[in-house]
């Protein structure tokens, strides 16, 4: 009797470490997905908030609501490199809508060494500067963001484009990655998912309304 009853207690020991172990298994595979859910819901919404405003300005280039204070679109553009675009456009600081002034709206992306606090290595700040404005960068997550530009034939422009090339931009190019930037917050404390959930847009051969005027 004895050596049967050492015998089950063992068995009970060994059921219940399996048991265990399958239990916390299933606990950390559920904290992985709800952590992987959350991160990628995050990089959905930020990458929607920047590509509608992009869209918003860029299709805008050349555009002002007294045609004679932007007498040539072909001359909206005046900085374009392979991360910086900066162009001529109509808007309003008070947002109720075009007033008819000439405004600039400059975009680029700042180093990583920024946001050398962040868990993520590669987010970097996207400044979106308007006239002369203190620049102010927004933290959403973006880690790439490239132009590329083509003439009125499809021909690609070398970056940065010169001054001399600047009016022959018919046509850009975006590229757009936007990793999250909470994920690695969470990995600090629960070192679970060390990657970090990713989204990509791209707009193919945008061009503002406003060339149709050449």
């Amino acid at each position: 009797m004895g050596s049967q009853v050492i015998i089950d207690l063992i068995g009970s020991i060994v059921l219940f470490g399996w048991l265990l172990l399958t239990s916390i298994r299933i606990s950390v595979a559920n904290s992985e997905n709800m952590q992987t859910y959350g991160g990628e819901l995050l990089v959905q919404e930020n990458l929607v908030e920047v590509t509608r405003l992009l869209e918003y300005d860029f299709r805008k280039i050349g555009f002002c609501m007294e045609p004679n204070n932007i007498p040539d679109p072909t001359r909206a553009i005046i900085l374009a490199d392979s991360m910086r675009l900066k162009f001529l456009t109509d808007v309003n600081l008070t947002g109720a809508g075009p007033d008819g002034v000439v405004d600039s709206i400059y975009y680029y992306l700042g180093p990583t060494s920024e946001l050398a606090g962040t868990m993520n290595p590669r987010d970097r700040l996207l400044y979106r500067v308007v006239n002369n404005d203190a620049a102010k960068g927004s933290n959403l997550g973006v880690t790439s963001f490239k132009f590329r530009y083509y003439d009125g034939q499809g021909n690609e422009l070398g970056v940065p484009v010169t001054a001399a090339n600047l009016q022959r931009i018919q046509t850009i190019q975006i590229s757009l990655i936007v990793e999250n930037v909470v994920a690695g917050e969470l990995v600090e404390t629960a070192p679970i998912n060390t990657q970090y959930s990713s989204a990509f847009w791209q707009q193919l051969r945008l061009s503002s309304r406003n060339y149709r005027n050449r």
